[in-house]
């Protein structure tokens, strides 16, 4: 199997002034294909950090990092915004809908950028929007829409460019726990069907959904455990 995530010596330093905080000290991980991650720490322990490159929001100080044969590692902000677009799924805690638009339009946005056809976007949208059960709602606005239903919209949108990876940051941390228990379950049908899913969280019974839990303590990584 080929890793679609290959992270060499990662370090991540940021300065205060003339004080250096390191915050990444050398991780060295590979993710394969359709694998299901979670990435798991306390505060402080480097997890947000870590998640902000492995989505190329931001750059390491030093080190490699190959996502999907790229070497993203030393890429300018237009290269990483490109790649972003069409490589990386983001599912956030908060949603990040826009609040004008239907959940079609929200979950064709990245396509927008991508320049497809109108025609083509409602296709691939209403496509996806099936793929979570949400094609009765493809018409509402966020403010027409329970939590779940936007963080399913949000998972849509995150599946709709076919990205390598899909990136979910604490996914249910706005959630109620019977909603949380169904996203995390639409996640892992999301994976069956061959996704690469990578879950930063906090919460060990999140966590347990994932087939794989690394966990990061001080810029490290300490225990990397498959199930």
């Amino acid at each position: 199997m080929s890793a679609v995530i290959h992270l060499e010596k990662i370090c991540k330093s940021y300065f205060l002034g003339k004080h250096e905080l390191q915050v990444l000290k050398g991780i060295d991980l590979d993710i394969l294909r359709n694998e299901y991650v979670a990435l798991m720490g306390p505060s402080g322990s480097g997890k947000s950090t870590l998640m902000n490159i492995l989505g190329c929001l931001d750059s390491p100080t030093s080190g490699q990092y190959i996502l999907n044969g790229n070497d993203v590692s030393s890429m300018h902000d237009n290269d990483l915004a490109e790649i972003r677009n069409k490589e990386i799924g983001f599912v956030f805690q908060q949603f990040n809908l826009l609040p004008r638009l239907t959940a079609a339009e929200n979950v064709a946005l990245p396509l927008v950028y991508a320049g497809v056809s109108k025609k083509e976007r409602a296709e691939r949208a209403a496509m996806v929007l099936e793929k979570v059960k949400l094609t009765d709602r493809m018409h509402h606005k966020p403010n027409e829409l329970s939590g779940g239903q936007c963080q399913r919209v949000a998972i849509a949108r995150a599946l709709i460019n076919n990205p390598s990876i899909i990136l979910a940051d604490e996914p249910t941390g706005n959630l109620d726990s019977k909603t949380s228990h169904e996203i995390m379950e639409m996640l892992g049908i999301i994976h069956n069907e061959g996704n690469t899913v990578v879950l930063v969280t906090h919460e060990e019974d999140i966590a347990s959904f994932a087939r794989r839990v690394v966990r990061l303590r001080d810029g490290l990584i300490e225990s990397d455990v498959k199930k």
